[in-house]
């Protein structure tokens, strides 16, 4: 699982260090952060994400084949781009084995490898990892909401993404929780909830 639940902590403190003055309004250091948000976020050749030839070149719905599967909550794109699917976290399998990691990784894995997928985005577009945070769905269908009602990963919400969507995905983890499906039958369940 991901360590801390917080964003944005880090790059407020900074831009509060590059701040002339500490008794400077609130609300210019909250635009500071923002402008400096907004720049992380841009290629420098357009302005827009990931450049202007990728799938992901603007905000949106784009579509996408997956080359292959990091981890269950994980992908990279034929074109090198990594997509942390957005409203979910699933056990660790990489650095560290967590109860049900190899078997969200291997669900994930046989779903979206080598498949066609479409990408929609959210407010909030990368990670802090450089990932592109995506709602990701296959075949007419929503991969977190599969991987949640599997038991295969918790629903991990951080606003503002996925506003409209996490209530669903909460009632889906109810109910297998309930049945202990997945990572719920573990002794340890490897969700922060």
């Amino acid at each position: 699982m991901h360590g801390g639940r917080s964003w944005g902590g880090g790059l407020l403190r900074r831009v509060e260090l590059l701040s002339p003055s500490s008794r400077e309004p609130s609300s210019r250091r909250v635009a500071a952060a923002v402008f400096l948000a907004l720049l992380g976020c841009l290629d420098d050749r357009d302005g827009q994400l990931g450049g202007d030839d990728g799938p992901l070149a603007a905000a949106g719905t784009a579509e996408a084949d997956v080359r292959r599967v990091i981890d269950g909550d994980t992908v990279e794109l034929e074109d090198g781009t990594r997509v942390r699917i957005l409203l979910v976290d699933a056990p660790e399998a990489t650095r560290s084995q967590e109860c049900f990691g190899a078997e969200a990784t291997r669900f994930t894995r046989e779903l979206l490898t080598g498949r066609h997928v479409r990408l929609t985005s959210d407010i909030v577009q990368l990670d802090r990892y450089g990932r592109a945070l995506r709602h990701v769905a296959v075949a007419g269908r929503d991969v977190a909401e599969d991987l949640v009602r599997g038991g295969y990963a918790c629903v991990l919400h951080i606003p503002p993404n996925g506003q409209g969507r996490v209530e669903r995905l909460r009632r889906l983890e109810d109910v297998a929780r309930l049945e202990r499906r997945g990572l719920w039958s573990c002794r340890a369940v490897p969700c922060g909830t």
